[in-house]
């Protein structure tokens, strides 16, 4: 149904991000060559991401937000490839696989991020005060809550446009 594109058959727009990211890569993963029909989601969503990856979130946390959404909306390829970049990143396995079964986490100050995730998808961002609170008892800061809208953001596009192009 949805064209796995390569740059020479990619709309002209979508071209460039996807040369950037073969070269980041070393290929072209099978979601950005189909998600290259759009070119304004593909280049929406690389630099969404871009930006949540320069937020003030350590990276693990980050991927903790990706992750949560990502088995929540069942895009299998994005538990993949975050699953991969939790390695890189020095995550255990305890974490990882609490991640992909949906458990609460081993890393206390890490499930907090997971619990005010779950809590800002769940209320469509009317989080009561006290979970607001108990996400900064963890040290985390109001700039942190509003990043976490950031990348539930961009992950939304990518896990949404991911199923719906059937990408593995």
């Amino acid at each position: 149904m949805f064209v796995e594109h390569t740059v020479d058959t990619a709309p002209a727009e979508s071209r460039p991000a996807m040369e950037r990211v073969t070269q980041a890569f070393g290929q072209l993963p099978n979601a950005v060559a189909r998600l290259a029909e759009s070119p304004e989601l593909l280049n929406g969503f690389l630099e969404m991401s871009a930006a949540f990856d320069r937020t003030t979130l350590e990276p693990v946390a980050r991927e903790v937000v990706i992750m949560t959404l990502a088995t929540r909306n069942d895009c299998h390829i994005c538990v993949t490839m975050h699953t991969g970049k939790l390695r890189k990143l020095g995550a255990g396995t305890e974490l990882i696989t609490a991640l992909r079964e949906q458990r609460e986490l081993p890393d206390e100050r890490l499930e907090a991020v997971r619990q005010f995730t779950l809590t800002v998808l769940a209320t469509a961002g009317g989080v009561p005060d006290e979970d607001v609170k108990a996400f900064l008892s963890h040290g985390y800061t109001e700039r942190n809550a509003l990043e976490v809208v950031l990348g539930l953001g961009a992950y939304t596009m990518s896990t949404l446009a991911n199923r719906l192009t059937r990408a593995t």
